[in-house]
């Protein structure tokens, strides 16, 4: 049973919108030890854009951890309630990346998706600005 449950946390963020974006995401085990950092540049991008690739790029490392359990952690209200099926999803470069997010969703026993303030999601921001900062 070891590992099998984590938290994820995660944030995606543009200069401009659109604009240079990137990603970032940590993996935390029940203990909250990190097992995995994510932070990647992403080119040209918008900001929701970006924060379902931090997402999915999260979740496809989750997947290859074998974790079975994940609990997500977004400060982005959108995201989250289009994935908890809250909104529907109207933004047609959103779509698949929705779709995305949904099939990795199939990996796992259980999946939660949370929306978290600003301030609780300080590591993932700032690895998404260094991903920012070393792309420009």
């Amino acid at each position: 049973m070891k590992n099998e449950r984590a938290k994820i946390f995660s944030d995606g963020g543009a200069r401009g919108n659109p604009g240079p974006a990137g990603i970032g995401a940590i993996i935390y085990d029940v203990k909250g030890a990190v097992l995995a950092e994510i932070s990647e540049y992403l080119g040209e991008t918008t900001n929701n854009q970006a924060e379902y690739r931090a997402l999915i790029a999260a979740l496809n490392k989750a997947k290859s951890l074998k974790l079975k359990v994940v609990d997500c952690y977004l400060d982005s209200e959108l995201v989250v309630k289009q994935l908890n099926r809250e909104y529907k999803v109207k933004n047609k470069e959103l779509a698949p990346l929705f779709l995305e997010v949904y099939n990795i969703s199939l990996s796992f026993k259980k999946i939660t998706f949370n929306h978290i303030r600003r301030e609780q999601n300080k590591d993932a921001d700032r690895l998404a600005n260094e991903a920012m900062d070393k792309g420009k």
